[in-house]
């Protein structure tokens, strides 16, 4: 791994990172639609350098979560992290295939679990050639119905799974879901600006919920009318972010 450094995450959290796991806007945006108050038993399925874990306990010291991850590298990095912050009562890092869980992990537990997927297709689009990269990218060793299996499996009943993904995957990601027993809830769109197309998605479903009402929220957009953040941006990503220009 290179060019391991300290990422500031606010509340005097940070997190390391490296030349092959980050952390993105997605992340960031992905944590806040997901955080839950109280005593929680969650799950992060491919966590990568841990960010997700890190900034749901800066805002709920109760929560105890599992972060589960393929790559050992990614691995050894939160783990570092979750020690530099002192987090171990909170947080522990599982180096696991999220298709190969039962018997490391109890199935019908967890009030939460997580996962910002690879956004392409396997096959789809141009690979990158860096392997660390193209599993977080690409569908090289998870689908959506491989999330949507596990996380079924670690959920209870009415428990619930928060995801992203791109806007052009929206049908796949529902018919996913309701594969196996997920069904949609609270969907937001993200838009850069008031003048393009949604970028992103942030959608929760319910472990048994019934069927025929889906909330939709109000679009979140990332900048105001002159190119800065949001004000609801700028909540979002705490005071360290305010001197910082949106990436368009």
């Amino acid at each position: 791994m290179n060019n391991i450094h300290l990422e500031p995450l606010g509340s005097g959290i940070s997190v390391y990172v490296s030349d092959s796991y980050r952390f993105s806007t997605d992340t960031i945006l992905l944590a806040d639609f997901s955080k839950m108050q109280g005593h929680r038993k969650c799950v992060e399925l491919g966590t990568g350098c841990g960010t997700i874990p890190l900034l749901l306990c800066k805002n709920n010291k109760a929560l105890k979560i599992i972060a589960v991850e393929i790559q050992k590298d990614a691995c050894t990095l939160a783990q570092k992290s979750v020690d530099y912050n002192k987090l171990s009562d909170n947080i522990k890092i599982v180096n696991a295939d999220l298709k190969n869980l039962k018997g490391r992990l109890p199935f019908g537990y967890f009030d939460l679990v997580v996962c910002n997927p690879p956004y392409k297709i396997g096959g789809g689009g141009v690979a990158n050639l860096q392997s660390a990269k193209q599993i977080a990218r690409h569908e090289t060793e998870c689908t959506l119905d491989d999330i949507c299996k596990s996380a079924s499996n670690l959920l209870q009943f009415g428990g619930r799974l928060c995801m992203c993904q791109r806007p052009e995957r929206l049908a796949d990601v529902m018919e996913s879901m309701r594969k196996y027993g997920i069904e949609p809830k609270t969907l937001r769109m993200v838009q850069q600006r008031i003048s393009k197309s949604p970028k992103l998605f942030l959608i929760e479903g319910r472990r048994g919920g019934n069927r025929g009402f889906l909330n939709v929220l109000p679009t979140l957009f990332i900048e105001d009318d002159k190119g800065d953040f949001s004000e609801e941006m700028l909540e979002i990503y705490g005071s360290y972010k305010e001197n910082t220009k949106p990436k368009g």
